[in-house]
Parts: structure tokens; C-alpha cells; sequence
């Protein structure tokens, strides 16, 4: 008797899926934050994105919320920011995406308050 191996794809993680949602979206300077060490309790992660419209940073916005619904049945847990568009964070629990127009990345400077965690850069 032979034994077939059934072949189960994996489902891709949500940090795949979030990264590859803003790429699509022409998000520049994709970048997440493991946020574990510190201890805060806020998330696990944080992913930080820019656009340079506000048109843009809601298109990049709506595309996450569709991936993950898409892909792996998530749902945003709470988002901020929709109706200015400046700055959308995006709660899926254990990531927390930033979604923020250049000029508003530049001058909060996010990834400076958590800059001893480790960094990892996503490129298309």
C-alpha cells in the first residue's frame, strides 16, 4: 500500500499580504518594525508606508483591507484616518499598518521614536 502525500499550499502571512497590498499600490518606503522586544503591548508589529497623495494613501488603505479580507478572511480590527487621509493606521492586532502621506511621514519620523527595534525593508 502507497501513501499519497497530500500537498496543502500554505496561506501566505498577514505581514505577506499587508507588504505586497501597499507594493501594489505604488506605496514607497515599505518598511516593519518587531516591536516584540520592547514590550509595550501595543502590537507585535508596526509596517510604515508613504504615498505622496491622498488619493494614494486611501488607495493603499482600501487595498490592505481588501487583500487581507481576500486572502486570509481578516478584517481590519479599528482604522483611523480615512476621513483626512494624511495618516491611516490600519489595527489588525498584531500589526498596526501606517499609512501616511510623505510630508506627514517626514515630520512625525515614526520609525525614530522605535528605533532600536529591528527594521526590515520591503522593495517590489
Amino acid at each position: 500500500m502507497t501513501l499519497k502525500k497530500k500537498v496543502v499550499k500554505a496561506l501566505p502571512s498577514d505581514m505577506e499580504v499587508i507588504t505586497d497590498a501597499i507594493l501594489e499600490k505604488k506605496g514607497q518606503n515599505v518598511i516593519s518594525l518587531d516591536l516584540r522586544k520592547v514590550g509595550s503591548g501595543i502590537c507585535d508589529y508596526f509596517v510604515v508606508c508613504n504615498a505622496d497623495s491622498t488619493t494614494n494613501v486611501s488607495a493603499i488603505a482600501d487595498n490592505v483591507e481588501d487583500r487581507m479580507t481576500e486572502r486570509l478572511g481578516k478584517k481590519v480590527l479599528r482604522s483611523q484616518g480615512k476621513e483626512n487621509r494624511f495618516w491611516i493606521i490600519q489595527d489588525y492586532g498584531d500589526i498596526v499598518v501606517h499609512i501616511f502621506q510623505t510630508e506627514y511621514r517626514n515630520f512625525y519620523r515614526l520609525e525614530d521614536l522605535w528605533s532600536d527595534c529591528p527594521k526590515k525593508i520591503y522593495e517590489d
